[in-house]
């Protein structure tokens, strides 16, 4: 694929697939009599794209509030860059404002403290009871414990993950500028799936190119429990052997058997011990608490871990939860993890639900896009990209095509194009 026909792709993505049967150009559409409440869960890429254009596409006779208990959203796109100083957490904070004040989305800065399937509401921390038609939850992912962690409590502390962007990440970017040319940075990476597959891996990689700008040297370790690269293979594979030769070692097959936080060694499941200055150790995922505790069989999914739905419209696929839907990373698609997906996803699932409340045929054959940029180093970048489309013989969202494209190297120019994509997608979301 030629950076042309990569960027007129996710050009499409953030403006709104023409696939879909609600899109209509220009501002709110006011629409006289109510057809339906929506209530949505998690403010995030998805939760987010999806109260904004159920209300853009479906007027003002749909009612929706956004559940979120945090006031500010911080991009996990572009967090690696916040470690290495190229970004600040405040660059990456958005909130929900204008989704209150342009699209009339009613905001609700509390948690979930119950779902009732049967009598449709939802119970908030508050008391607050929102009785709803449909439920679009997207509560993101939590993390299982990480495997025998040992060590003093301020020891366990330092070990942090970095994965959901915020303190930790904070934390994270002080152990990095802490370290000497002499200092090894260990990263764990956790099974598949997780969020964002090329993510450690970039990690990883601006963490060495920053090392070496500013420390003289220093070594990463990348303990990947995955059987190899499992995005870009080609870019990082690169990047590893070439762009950061000397400083990163890539070791495929590690998963995890322990961690000691006092001595701050891991240990893998093949008897391999490594030590460092740094462990940011990623825990294996699991979707949002929200799914896996909720009690009422929202976790159906990938080892039920994962939320079961049906792609054409996110449903849930089981039978005793109709009109609740599941969007972004907890859901279990064949589809990645990551935050421009998650904005297509929610784009179907707002198409479909305001279809179901017109009374209209939900869109069989939808199309997502998943693109993301890699920074390699402070001033060059790759990309990725697969077109999905809806296969009515396996009920699956498959890779068209080729199936997963990535660019011809690194290069300044898709740096470039990295920054504009990012602005593109967080105004598509949030503005």
């Amino acid at each position: 694929m030629r950076r042309r026909q990569f960027l007129q792709n996710i050009g499409a993505t953030a403006l709104g697939f023409s696939f879909l049967q609600s899109s209509k150009a220009g501002q709110l559409s006011a629409n006289a009599a109510a057809i339906g409440r929506v209530v949505v869960v998690g403010g995030g890429m998805a939760g987010t794209t999806v109260a904004k254009f159920l209300r853009l596409w479906g007027g003002t006779g749909v009612d929706v509030t956004l559940v979120e208990p945090n006031s500010t959203y911080y991009s996990n796109i572009f967090s690696n860059m916040v470690l290495t100083g190229e970004r600040t957490l405040s660059q990456l904070a958005f909130n929900y404002s204008t989704l209150n004040s342009k699209y009339g989305v009613k905001v609700q800065n509390h948690s979930v403290n119950s779902i009732d399937p049967v009598g449709k509401k939802v119970t908030l921390s508050n008391g607050g009871i929102l009785p709803y038609d449909r439920l679009v939850l997207a509560p993101g992912i939590d993390f299982e414990p990480l495997p025998s962690l040992s060590g003093t409590t301020a020891n366990q502390a330092k070990i942090v993950h970095a994965w959901k962007a915020g303190t930790q990440t904070t934390s994270l970017q002080n152990q990095i500028k802490a370290m000497t040319s002499k200092d090894t940075f260990i990263l764990t990476i956790p099974p598949a799936p997780y969020r964002c597959p090329p993510g450690p891996y970039e990690r990883a990689c601006v963490v060495a190119d920053y090392l070496k700008r500013t420390k003289g040297g220093g070594k990463v370790v990348i303990l990947d429990a995955n059987a190899g690269i499992l995005a870009e293979p080609q870019n990082f594979t690169t990047a590893f052997n070439i762009t950061h030769k000397g400083i990163i070692t890539y070791v495929p097959n590690a998963p995890i058997a322990s961690i000691n936080a006092d001595t701050m060694m891991v240990k893998t499941s093949g008897g391999v011990s490594y030590t460092g200055k740094v462990i940011n150790a990623i825990p294996t995922h699991k979707a949002g608490n929200l799914i896996t505790q909720s009690g009422i069989g929202l976790a159906n999914g990938l080892n039920g871990k994962w939320a079961g739905v049906n792609v054409l419209s996110y449903e849930s696929t089981n039978p005793d939860l109709a009109g609740i839907h599941v969007i972004g990373d907890s859901s279990s698609t064949t589809q990645p993890k990551a935050g421009h997906i998650a904005n297509a996803e929610a784009k179907v699932c707002a198409d479909a639900i305001i279809q179901i409340f017109k009374g209209g045929v939900i869109n069989q054959s939808p199309i997502t896009n998943s693109s993301c940029f890699t920074p390699i180093t402070k001033t060059t970048a790759s990309w990725l990209s697969v077109v999905y489309r809806y296969d009515p013989a396996t009920g699956k969202m498959a890779p068209t095509g080729n199936g997963v494209t990535e660019s011809n190297g690194a290069t300044s120019e898709n740096y470039e194009d990295m920054l504009k994509w990012f602005n593109n997608l967080m105004a598509d979301t949030f503005s």
